[in-house]
């Protein structure tokens, strides 16, 4: 692999795992708080959703934001964008 290739690799998983880390943070909070409230178990409750909700995001956005790029390249158009 290239240098190029390789930083762009490294650019990929990084963005994956930060962003399954903060969005399943959030909605794994709040969905336990509508349904629970605060109460002495939230924390136990809310790491293991948070967990098995990480485990699932990382491979998903692996290998679903490739295809999601795709379509926003092809719904939005603009001459200065370009094209991977």
């Amino acid at each position: 692999m290239d240098r190029k290739h390789t930083k762009m690799t490294k650019k990929k998983l990084a963005f994956a795992f930060l962003m399954a880390m903060v969005t399943t943070g959030i909605v794994t909070f709040v969905v336990i708080v509508v349904n629970i409230g605060l109460n002495n178990q939230f924390f136990k409750i809310w790491l293991k959703s948070w967990l098995i909700a990480y485990t699932v995001a990382v491979p998903a956005i692996l290998t679903i934001a490739p295809q999601i790029e795709k379509l926003v390249n092809k719904l939005i158009k603009e001459k200065n964008l370009p094209q991977q």
